[in-house]
Formats: structure tokens, C-alpha cells, sequence
């Protein structure tokens, strides 16, 4: 008896459930810049759903490359960048690209020259930079990259550098406000560590919010991401006797730390203290109590930086520009009103 062999999901496939020509599709996956955004969007979906990948051998005879994407990657242990890359790598399997991963345990311009030296013998495109704590301009990092094509992911807000961010900032300032708007006005902060950017513009959005508002910043502890930091930082703020209500913390991990620190010394969220974490992440709604947050939307960094690669590598004449995502706030049940 002959085996069972599953269908081959071609691009006419495609074509029919996204109810558009397989010239289309075509024009999707090769990123042409003829195809309106809506379309793009639904063909995209249909390729995830399906499980359609395009024959890379085919299209590397014709365009003379590779089919394959470069990610330098540093800070992967912690949740941020590791979605970072899993999006990144979703969209480019999507796009019809293989994908090479680089992790690099310390952000300097050495390792990554390192990094790329070992990317570019596998003759890859592009290059995805996922590097959070490093401050290069575009001429330094395009010398790093040896002229290959590169989008930097979650670099400093307005760098003039090829570049897909979350504004940060603004994330902060929505937390912030958050508990202003809650009548809240003794305010304390855990921030990441300030030599990642994201942690640096964190830190300024609490500051500038408070400011504005004309309400004195309580005491800011600086912690490294991980809930023990933020369980440690939250000892330290009840152990110099400073009074406040609310905390902002730069991230969620941090703030199930500051969470269990609250509880030990007596106090109940959000009764006593107002908590409010950053990220998002699957677990923050099954908190006790569930966790006020800011979302980041990592499904839609990793799509755009995909897509800005691509016609980086498709056009040496696309623009280098940034392109800034912004977050929003998910509240839950770790805030109250005074």
C-alpha cells in the first residue's frame, strides 16, 4: 500500500484563499512594493496558516542570493529580546527566508564584527541586530557589517540608523500617568539596568511624567531584570523608611519580585501599593494579583523589521529611516485608586 504524502502547499494555494492572482503572492514574498498594505497583511496570513514556503532553490538561481537572514542577538535570557528574535525569525520563515542566529554575550563592536565574520560566510542577506546596549552610528555599523544590508532592533529612539523601535519613553509615561491619574503622588520606581536603552528611556519617561505633573520623584533602585532584582530593590526602598503608594517597575519580571517583597513586610497589593510592571508577558494575568501593565507588540517589531530588511536588500535605494511602534497599557487588578 502506498504511503500517505501530504499536499504541497504552493503559492496558487495561496492565491486562492487570500483571493487575490498568484502574481501577487509573488509580489508579497518578494517584498514588491506595488501591493497595498491591507493585502499584503491578509496574504502574509495566509501563508502562516498554511504553512507555505517557497522554493528557495528556485528563487536563489534567479536572484543570485542566498534566501537566508543574519541575528546578532545579546540579552536573549531575558524576555524582551527573546521574543524579539522569535518574531524575527516567524516573519522571516513567512517571507520564505532561512535564518542564522548569532548570540553574543557582551554588546561591543568586537564581538559583533565577530559575529558578523561568522554570519557572512553563509553568504546570509541581511542582518538583524538585536542589541539593546550598544550606541554605534550607522557609519560604524555599516563597517561592522561589511556592507551587508542591516535593521537594528530596539536601539536609541530618533538614531540615524536603519531601525524598527517601541518607544520606550512613552510606555513609561503611560504607567506613570496611570497612577497620577488614580490620585496617587508618593511614587517610587525599579528601573532596569542603565546600560540597556530601553531601561535608560524607562527611567526618563517616569521622571519627565512626574515632572510635568509637578509631583517630586520618590527614590528610583536600579535592578538587572529578573524578579530576584526587583524582589531586592523593593527590600531596600522599605528598608530606608520611604513612604510611597505606587511603584513603577521596568519590567514584569521585576515587579513579581517587588510583588512577594510587598507581601513579606505586610503589605497588599494594590491596597496598600499600586504595581505597575512593563512587557506584558503570558504570565502577568495570572498575578496575584493580576498585573497592570504596558504591552509591547513584539509580533508587530518582529513583521517590520522583517519587512524593512528585505527591501533593504531588494533596493539599495530604500531610505534608512526608524520606524517607532508605540505601546499601550493593559489594566488590571495590582492598581487602585487613593
Amino acid at each position: 500500500m502506498a504511503r500517505f504524502r501530504p499536499k504541497n502547499v504552493t503559492l496558487h494555494d495561496v492565491a486562492e484563499q487570500a483571493q487575490v492572482s498568484y502574481q501577487t503572492v509573488s509580489r508579497v514574498i518578494n517584498n514588491h512594493p506595488h501591493v497595498s498594505k491591507e493585502t499584503r497583511h491578509r496574504v502574509l496570513q495566509v501563508i502562516e496558516e498554511l504553512g507555505y514556503r517557497p522554493n528557495r532553490a528556485a528563487r536563489s538561481l534567479v536572484t543570485q542570493r542566498s534566501c537566508t537572514l543574519g541575528v546578532i542577538s545579546f540579552g536573549t535570557d531575558h524576555y524582551g529580546p527573546a521574543q524579539m528574535t522569535a518574531n524575527v525569525e516567524r516573519h522571516a520563515r513567512a517571507r520564505g527566508y532561512n535564518l542564522v542566529l548569532s548570540n553574543i554575550e557582551t554588546a561591543t563592536a568586537q564581538t559583533i564584527k565577530t559575529a558578523v565574520d561568522g554570519l557572512s560566510g553563509q553568504l546570509v542577506d541581511g542582518l538583524v541586530l538585536i542589541t539593546p546596549v550598544l550606541g554605534l552610528s550607522y557609519d560604524e555599523l555599516n563597517t561592522l557589517c561589511a556592507g551587508i544590508p542591516f535593521v537594528q532592533i530596539d536601539t536609541e529612539l530618533g538614531a540615524h540608523i536603519p531601525s524598527v523601535v517601541i518607544d520606550q519613553r512613552y510606555g513609561s509615561q503611560l504607567a506613570t500617568q496611570h497612577l497620577i491619574d488614580l490620585r496617587h503622588r508618593n511614587i517610587c520606581e525599579i528601573r532596569g539596568p542603565q546600560t540597556w536603552f530601553s531601561a535608560i528611556a524607562r527611567h526618563e519617561g517616569w521622571l519627565s511624567t512626574l515632572q510635568a505633573a509637578g509631583i517630586p520623584p520618590l527614590a528610583s533602585v536600579e535592578g538587572n531584570w529578573t524578579a530576584a532584582s526587583g524582589y531586592m530593590a523593593t527590600c531596600e526602598l522599605l528598608k530606608q523608611g520611604i513612604s510611597f503608594s505606587a511603584l513603577v517597575v521596568g519590567n514584569d519580571q521585576m515587579a513579581l519580585g517587588a510583588m512577594r517583597a510587598l507581601r513579606e513586610h505586610g503589605l497588599r497589593v494594590p491596597d496598600d501599593v499600586s504595581v505597575v510592571g512593563f512587557d506584558d508577558i503570558p504570565e502577568a494575568p495570572f498575578f496575584e494579583p493580576p498585573l497592570t501593565t504596558i504591552r509591547q507588540d513584539f509580533a508587530a517589531l518582529g513583521e517590520q523589521s522583517v519587512e524593512y530588511l528585505i527591501a533593504l536588500i531588494n533596493n539599495t535605494d530604500t531610505p534608512l529611516h526608524q520606524r517607532v511602534l508605540y505601546p499601550h497599557l493593559v489594566e488590571r487588578l495590582s492598581t487602585r485608586a487613593l
